[in-house]
This record gives structure tokens, C-alpha cells and sequence, in this order.
């Protein structure tokens, strides 16, 4: 594996007036990674994609890509992209868009090839003005190929993709990655960033407030969940050993807990059977509330071994 990181950012810094949308932001990425990026809307995911993409002059830092320079890396074909707002041409059609873009570059990716992996099949002699939300994604990703590009950076990729489409586009992505690309992409499904990718950054207050697996971040929220049907009283719940926590909705009841034997062995004193039993730990989505939700959230806590 080659030594230069696919994407470098060093004290990055983005102003808008007297807005700090990215507050001298570090991150490096390893060829190969597929790496989420989450935050809220405003936490700088977007600014750093755009800064990364060359299209825009930071009020400090730098971005390399492959060791280059934004506009030096797309230049020589080493950037792919999908922006969150990304356009095609009206009154055209889709494979002459396509055959425009592949002209760009010295060894395109080959075109049968670039149809099947982007699932644009049967789209080429389509009116780009008649595609569906879904497909004009596809299309994008398509053109964000087509140069046969090392990194891939895509801002809410399957924004605008049914439950389907976002399949097919992750299984798309998965065989990506398994060919040796890097994927960087923003996203506010936390599903997906829990499914695909190896490596989760959240970003708040345009600063990296977690990095690792999703698994090591989800493990930074002590507990677990306890959830079960529970048609009777619940007076008692608040009170068993270990709850810190009740909710649910309906006859489902969910108790946070800090010692789930404890619980559960309290639970079975007083009740023969738990229907439809679950115990869970911390999802992805609790432990991103709980990050991007601190008063402290942009001090990274440099003592959890999950920040870089």
C-alpha cells in the first residue's frame, strides 16, 4: 500500500464573512479506506469536500490528494466527484455526456465497463431532461468514474435514491472499495455509515470530534438498551437495578440500562416472560446525538483513543 495518504487535510480553515464553517480541521485517509463523514447541518462536512475539491481558497490550511494539490490531482484524472448539487446538461442525452467527459481523459474508464458499475443500463439514449431523481445520480456517478479516478469524494450521494437505488449504489461502492478505491463520502444516513463504511469521522463545529470504526464510536456510549412488550404496569421500571432511562412508544417499553444482567434478573423476578425481547448496545445514531450534542463537542477528547 502506498505510503501517501489519498487525502491529507492540515489545519484546515474556512471562513464565510464572519461564519467559521471548518475550524483548523486535521484528517488523513489511507488509500484503500471508506470513510463516512457525518455532522449536522453546518458542522463543515461540505466545506471540506469543496476545499479538497479545489474549489474554493481556504482562509488557512491545505489539502493534498495523492500528495497533490486540488487542482494538480484532478488535472491528471486522480479525483472523482458527486456534489450534493451537482448538475447535467439540459437537451442532451446521456451517453453524449458521457462521451464527452470520457474524452477528457487519457484512458477513460471503458465504456461497457463504466455502464454496469454505475447501473446506468439502458440510460445511455435517454433525454437527461427525463431521468428520475435516482437515475440522474446514477448518471453522476457515471461521469464521477469515468476517468477511472483512485478517490472518489461524494457529498449525500443517495440524497435523492429510493430505498433500492441507496442499495444498489452501496453494493456499487463495496465493489469499488474492493478494487482498491478510495471512498470518502458525507452522508445524514447513519445506516449507511454503520453498513459500508470502515472508518467514521464526525465533524462538529467544523472540527473532528470522533474517528474510528463505527463500532469503537458506538462503544463510547455506556449501556445498552433493554426493549420488550410490556401491556401492564410500569410504574416499577424507572427504579430496577441499572435503569437510567425509560422510553418507548405503545405497549414497546425501552430502558436504558448500565448493568443489563441486573436489569434483566430484576425484570424476570417479577415477570415470567419478556415478549419480543431485544438487548442492544449504543446505535451509531445515539452515540453521534451524543457527540454533536455536548456543550464541550468541538474539544476533542484526545484520551478515548478514537480521535485523530
Amino acid at each position: 500500500m502506498s505510503a501517501t495518504p489519498a487525502l491529507q487535510v492540515e489545519g484546515l480553515t474556512v471562513r464565510y464573512g464572519a461564519t467559521l464553517a471548518v475550524d483548523a480541521l486535521d484528517l488523513q485517509i489511507a488509500p484503500g479506506e471508506t470513510v463516512a463523514l457525518l455532522g449536522a447541518n453546518g458542522a463543515g462536512k461540505s466545506s471540506t469536500l469543496n476545499a479538497a475539491l479545489g474549489l474554493f481558497r481556504p482562509t488557512a490550511g491545505r489539502v493534498l490528494l495523492h500528495g497533490r494539490a486540488p487542482a494538480d490531482a484532478i488535472q491528471a484524472g486522480g479525483v472523482g466527484a458527486m456534489l450534493q448539487h451537482g448538475g447535467l446538461p439540459s437537451e442532451t442525452r446521456v451517453g453524449e455526456v458521457i462521451g464527452l467527459v470520457r474524452r477528457r481523459y487519457d484512458s477513460p474508464w471503458p465504456l461497457a465497463d463504466l455502464v454496469v458499475t454505475a447501473g446506468i443500463g439502458g440510460l445511455l439514449d435517454r433525454a437527461v431532461d427525463a431521468l428520475s431523481g435516482g437515475q440522474r445520480q446514477r448518471v453522476l456517478l457515471a461521469l464521477a468514474l469515468a476517468g477511472a479516478p483512485p478517490l472518489l469524494l461524494l457529498d449525500e450521494p443517495t440524497s435523492a435514491m429510493d430505498v433500492e437505488g441507496r442499495q444498489a449504489f452501496w453494493t456499487t461502492m463495496r465493489d469499488l472499495a474492493g478494487r482498491g478505491h478510495t471512498v470518502v463520502f458525507a452522508t445524514h444516513h447513519l445506516d449507511e455509515a454503520d453498513a459500508v463504511a470502515d472508518r467514521v469521522v464526525v465533524v462538529a463545529g467544523g472540527r473532528v470530534v470522533a474517528d474510528g470504526t463505527a463500532g469503537s464510536i458506538k462503544s463510547r456510549i455506556a449501556g445498552r438498551t433493554v426493549r420488550f412488550r410490556c401491556p401492564g404496569p410500569r410504574e416499577d421500571l424507572p427504579g430496577l437495578p441499572g435503569v437510567t432511562g425509560v422510553g418507548g412508544s405503545g405497549e414497546l417499553v425501552e430502558l436504558t440500562t448500565s448493568d443489563v444482567e441486573a436489569t434483566l434478573r430484576a425484570l424476570l423476578t417479577d415477570r415470567p416472560t419478556l415478549p419480543d425481547l431485544e438487548v442492544r448496545g449504543a446505535s451509531l445514531e445515539q452515540a453521534f446525538l451524543h457527540l454533536t450534542t455536548q456543550p464541550d463537542t468541538t474539544q476533542p477528547d484526545t484520551t478515548t483513543g478514537a480521535l485523530r
